[in-house]
């Protein structure tokens, strides 16, 4: 192709556009040029493709970048493998220019994304009614291949031992990367890949160059060796941190392989190299991706603009599963991420264990409170006590001093004392809080936070802890009536037995979605509350316990460390069922999810009331449930183009992105969106003096022959559900059969409205959670 063909697209653009106008447009940025699905369509590399593929990427650029900018025509990115595109550094006038390109589906700044950041496996199994079986994980296969995209990998971790476990898989396909720190060595039979990546970093908000992230696969950081133990660590005997969570550290399929491909740093993760990540992980082989990252709520793109969204898609259409998290911008609503319905979308619970940290006060009486610290604090001695407003440095506000930030208290009049604080401006996190007073030479931290109370906070070796409101208001009141209130902090124990337990973690990101309202998320919720599991060791300041060496694993919270229990899960199923596509075992894990805690009652939220779907999905995973669910529901790669047509993109855009001659239907509207054969139901808007809104599912039989299901509905009064026929009959040679579900909602209540669809054949029960907004 020449440059004057390559130039053609772009002629009948305004002229403003082809000169540039605004010095702003002129800083050149990293961008994303997407440009559909692969030629090879994932069937192997085309022989001198990649080439010629290269070739023309550089003649595109070159088109449109001024002469004297020579440095800037080259690529950062290719995408070759399971879609085509590339990313450069490009200004917003050139990007506009480019997006005319008949071969370009879509051209988006590269932005940065954040990360979500043992005994919940055995909380898993024991909530099922099953007691785990180590003789059946002994029979599970163990080729099935992980790929994590994170920070990294830490390889010394004792959970990423390969003793017992067999031969690579030969179908595997990738490398491992060597570094300044990192050698082939260090990969092995369960490590079996290891990649990074070279990303932009930034300079004075503008990116200007290429860094390698840290010139190696090792995690630095220790977030991606916590998710990739999580999903799939072998057993560690004797795991804690510093003792506390002491017990067997697992995976959800200890006999899995683990890719790990670094595209992460402590500062974030590169929106563009996460989307080369996906490509290598799909061409290298791997069967399932975590993702525990996502953009900021605030931020959202649609789907053809956002990087994971995409690699997803096509991941999807090769057969490779992926799981994300849903992100920790909770508990308003509209704040769920990485929600495109190919991705897997998971919510964040607690455990049956808590962290408590205790205080005493002078008076005697005691409070319990929620921490991980270390403090070498005792109850034989007490320190002074004061609330933050009371010690404020000269000229501050008692509300900035109420809530410590930063530069608001008195040094003087805080050194050797407990400071109770609240959280009355959330701006102001935990961790900056604690490292004020710190800072100011206090004893210790007293927080009075209701809401984050729940998830306890690691200070180290800093006497911290948290209590709610109710016991807030009692230690004030004791301040504000003793003369000389005194109290103490006491270390850390880890309580047994927690109940309410699983409830939804106050961080977790609620749905409904905000792209549309008419694909349920999230679609699942699993433990990532105070999860041990392993981390890159690490010595820093008032980190570790004196006497104490560098703990190999760490209590963290998140739904990052949600997200790699359903990888773990989903692994399991794989490992099972191999033939089972990604939508199957999706399917089998949401209508076969737990929805009772253990107090034999329905699931609750942070704020101790009934949980809804749009909170927790559709219930707690169950991942030994979901080895028979009975009945699935097959999304197909048709299914999600369909679904992109009813979103509004352009059929030109949607064929490009998989590399047929697809139709659009010809009434392709955002309500259709509710048709898509999904697990779950949801629909935007049902009026309430129209008439009723039938949706259409279809099931697949996966268990018995011969069976028939029995529909049970359960509705929110004034609400009418009915199921068409209400009996599924898989006779032989029968294995799949549609139903109608029809929604009524003349009398029902205005605003959302929950329930289930469950199918019964004496044996399966197979529950379809709806979710319906009555106007």
């Amino acid at each position: 192709m020449t440059p004057l063909q390559l130039l053609l697209p772009f002629l009948s653009l305004p002229f403003f556009l082809l000169c540039g106008a605004t010095t702003s447009n002129q800083i050149p940025k990293h961008h994303v040029i997407y440009m559909g699905s692969s030629s090879s369509n994932g069937n192997g590399r085309v022989l001198g493709a990649e080439d010629a593929a290269e070739s023309t990427y550089l003649q595109m650029l070159s088109s449109i970048i001024p002469s004297h900018e020579i440095e800037r025509i080259s690529i950062i990115h290719k995408y070759n493998h399971a879609f085509r595109g590339f990313s450069a550094m490009l200004t917003e006038t050139e990007a506009s220019i480019l997006s005319g390109h008949d071969d370009v589906v879509s051209i988006f700044p590269d932005s940065i994304l954040e990360l979500h950041t043992t005994r919940s496996w055995d909380f898993l199994e024991s909530e099922s009614g099953r007691l785990p079986s180590n003789k059946y994980q002994r029979g599970l296969s163990s080729d099935v291949i992980i790929g994590m995209i994170d920070t990294g990998i830490w390889p010394e971790s004792s959970s990423f031992n390969d003793e017992g476990i067999g031969a690579v898989p030969s179908r595997w396909k990738g490398v491992c990367m060597e570094g300044s720190d990192f050698r082939k060595s260090n990969c092995n039979r369960k490590l079996i890949g290891a990649r990074y990546y070279n990303v932009p970093w930034t300079r004075d908000g503008n990116q200007s160059s290429l860094a390698r992230t840290k010139g190696s696969p090792r995690d630095s950081v220790g977030h991606g060796t916590h998710t990739a133990s999580i999903a799939a660590g072998v057993q560690v005997l004797n795991a804690s941190y510093y003792g506390l969570a002491l017990g067997t550290a697992k995976g959800g399929l200890p006999s899995a392989r683990i890719a790990c491909y670094k595209a992460c740093s402590d500062v974030g993760c590169s929106g563009a190299t996460i989307l080369k990540a996906i490509d290598d992980a799909i061409r290298d082989g791997v069967d399932i991706i975590s993702i525990s990252i996502g953009i900021s709520s605030l931020f959202q793109s649609d789907y053809l603009n956002d990087p994971i969204a995409i690699g997803a898609f096509h991941a999807e259409q090769m057969g490779v599963m992926v799981i994300c998290s849903g992100g920790n911008d909770g508990p308003d609503p509209y704040t769920i991420v990485n929600t495109a319905p190919w991705i897997f979308t998971v919510a964040a619970s607690n455990i049956d264990r808590d962290f408590q940290s205790n205080i005493v006060l002078g008076n005697g009486k005691n409070f319990t409170g929620s921490a991980i610290n270390f403090s070498n604090l005792t109850r034989s001695r007490t320190y002074p006590l004061v609330f933050g407003k009371d010690v404020a440095g000269y000229y501050t506000p008692v509300s900035e001093a109420r809530n410590c930030y930063p530069g608001s208290l008195d040094p003087k009049k805080v050194v050797g004392k407990i400071v109770v604080c609240v959280d009355d401006d959330p701006a102001v996190s935990r961790k900056i809080k604690k490292l004020v007073v710190e800072d100011a030479k206090a004893k210790g931290l007293i927080l009075i936070d209701e809401a984050e109370k729940s998830v306890p906070f690691d200070s180290g070796i800093f006497p911290y802890t948290e209590v709610g409101n109710i016991a807030g208001f009692q230690i004030l009141q004791y301040i504000n009536s003793t003369k000389n209130p005194t109290a103490t902090i006491l270390p850390t124990v880890d309580v047994p037995r927690y109940r309410p337990a699983p409830a939804v973690a106050y961080f977790s990101s609620r749905g409904p979605a905000e792209l549309t309202e008419n694909i349920l998320k999230p679609d699942i919720m699993a433990p990532g509350v105070a999860i041990l599991a392993a981390v890159a060791p690490k010595n820093e300041t008032g980190t570790v316990p004196n006497g104490k060496k560098p703990s190999t694993f760490s209590i963290k919270s998140g739904t990052s460390m949600a997200c790699p229990h359903v990888t773990g899960a989903a692994a399991f199923i794989k490992s099972v069922h191999r033939r089972w596509t990604s939508s199957m075992i999706k399917s089998a894990l949401m209508t076969t999810a737990t929805v009772f805690n253990n107090m034999k009652k329905p699931l609750t939220n942070s704020s101790n009331t009934f949980a809804n779907p749009h909170e927790v999905g559709v219930g707690e995973i169950n991942p030994l449930k979901a080895l028979s669910p009975g009945l699935v529901f097959e999304t197909t790669t048709e299914n999600y183009l369909e679904f992109l047509c009813y979103y509004g993109y352009p059929e030109k855009n949607i064929r490009s992105m998989s590399n047929t001659k697809f139709v659009c239907p010809k009434i392709s509207i955002d309500e259709l969106i509710s048709n898509v054969n999904y697990p779950s139901i949801s629909i935007s808007k049902l009026h309430r003096h129209q008439p009723a809104k039938t949706i259409q599912r279809t099931a697949t039989n996966v268990a018995a022959l011969n069976s028939t299901y029995i529909a049970k509905v359960h509705a929110p009064v004034g609400l009418i559900v009915k199921v068409l026929p209400e009996k599924l009959v898989f006779a032989e040679g029968v294995r799949r059969v549609s139903f109608q579900v029809s929604f009524y909602g003349k009398k029902a209540p205005r605003g959302y409205n929950f329930g289930t669809i469950t199918w019964f054949d004496g044996r399966h029960s197979v529950r379809t959670v709806f979710s319906v907004n009555v106007e």
